[in-house]
């Protein structure tokens, strides 16, 4: 089948490519990590904090402004303690600070 002419949705994609396939786990499985430890940010700071890359039991967390992130540091014990206790092998999370909109 020509794919040329046909467009195709993330998920048909993945499935044809090992490689999306494991991008799409990866960002789904980092989507799940923030729902877990959401209720432990402070409600003002989760507008401003989106789920980034997992690189093996790394984790990192996207944050809009410097304020933010420093805010955020200070529960990154709670957050790895809480995403060790559901099952996730977190050994550290890192917060990388995005230019806001």
């Amino acid at each position: 089948m020509n794919r040329k002419h046909h467009p195709v949705t993330l998920q048909q994609a993945a499935q044809d490519s090992p490689t999306l396939a494991k991008l799409a786990d990866l960002a789904r499985e980092s989507g799940e990590r923030l729902r877990a430890i959401e209720p432990l940010i402070p409600v003002a700071l989760r507008p401003r904090v989106r789920p980034g890359p997992i690189d093996g039991t790394a984790w990192c967390l996207l944050v809009e402004g410097n304020a933010a992130a420093a805010k955020l540091r200070q529960v990154v014990p709670a957050l790895q303690a809480q995403l060790c206790g559901s099952g996730r092998q977190v050994t550290s999370i890192r917060i990388k600070v995005q230019a806001g909109k």
